[in-house]
């Protein structure tokens, strides 16, 4: 079903089109506000889960307790520091054995999964290093 335009909506997405940090909903919902000073935060969080529904977006949901968005729907996986709590995209060769894997060790229909790496970042470990 097509949806009707909003420019509410085309600022957030122009937005996480310029990004590579993956910002949670605040993080939008600052910048958008410079270009939009009367936008909501719930507006911004209505149309990041309308985004991410309807899968122009990913919503990375990263064990930190807030969401995180992608505006890169491409296969790709997820890098995060475990000092500075930066995500970052980690482009390799897809990990399908692992899919394989666990659809033969499961009684159902696995349809995908969502793999994040963790460590220390590059910026991190020069500063552990110093």
């Amino acid at each position: 079903m097509a949806l009707k335009y909003s420019r509410q909506r085309e600022l957030i997405k122009n937005f996480l089109m310029g990004r590579q940090d993956h910002p949670t909903a605040e993080i939008v919902y600052r910048n958008v506000r410079q270009q939009n000073p009367s936008i909501s935060l719930g507006t911004v969080y209505r149309n990041l889960t309308l985004l991410a529904d309807r899968g122009e977006i990913l919503r990375l949901r990263l064990g930190d307790g807030t969401d995180h968005f992608d505006a890169d729907t491409s296969r790709h996986y997820h890098f995060i520091c475990k000092e500075c709590g930066c995500v970052q995209d980690l482009r390799m060769e897809g990990i399908d054995d692992v899919l394989e894997t666990a659809r033969q060790h499961f009684c159902g229909r696995i349809t995908g999964h969502m793999t994040y790496f963790y460590g220390i970042c590059g910026q991190c470990s020069q500063g552990i290093n110093s």
